[in-house]
């Protein structure tokens, strides 16, 4: 089992994030930033569609792949900046992924398929992204929402969980409701929702 190219992959993934100089504290426990992200992001995955492929799977671990090493100071603190760092991101990610794949012994097909999936194309369209970005709704939802009510003012609040909610699909609609919100943070978002 620990010889198979998900395993080395997996292994390789966690290796990176582990890197991450950024700490989280989760029950008085520190972790790696990006390495805790990815975690959530694959039990989530898994949770929520335990027949994801192995390029979801993949995907879903290295959706946010050593995302310290590209700072947003880095860019214009506009909303332009903003969408030229998410995309700059997105290229990088799947690069750094696809360097592992390839170390893993990964077939040329399989790593431009989990490239395409971190880079979110055809979201709508494609079932497996459209499987993705619900994962990556759902992790925020239910992990960084609550950081960013202490930061933002309600109306921008509201506007967030509105283009996370419209992001998603049905199914990912009726997982998001089943989340254990604090009650402040529920009734944030059945206002923004219009529930």
């Amino acid at each position: 089992m620990n010889n198979t190219p998900f395993y080395k992959a997996s292994q390789w993934i966690d290796a990176e994030n582990a890197q991450d100089p950024n700490i989280e504290i989760v029950e008085s426990i520190s972790y790696p930033k990006e390495l805790l992200y990815s975690n959530r992001m694959y039990v989530r995955l898994m949770d929520f569609y335990p027949n994801a492929s192995e390029a979801v799977q993949i995907a879903s671990k290295a959706q946010h792949i050593c995302r310290w090493k590209i700072a947003r100071e880095s860019y214009p603190m506009d909303r332009v900046g903003y969408l030229k760092w998410r995309e700059d991101l997105k290229k990088f990610h799947a690069k750094t992924t696809a360097g592992i794949l390839e170390k893993a012994g990964y077939d040329a097909d399989f790593i431009a398929r989990v490239s395409f999936l971190i880079e979110k194309k055809l979201l709508k369209k494609d079932e497996e992204t459209q499987l993705l970005e619900d994962v990556i709704c759902l992790v925020f939802l239910e992990y960084y929402l609550d950081p960013f009510v202490h930061k933002h003012d309600t109306e921008k609040l509201k506007n967030i969980i509105l283009k996370t909610w419209n992001k998603m699909s049905d199914r990912g609609h009726q997982e998001a409701l089943k989340i254990n919100y604090s009650p402040s943070n529920l009734s944030l978002i059945k206002e923004a929702l219009g529930l």
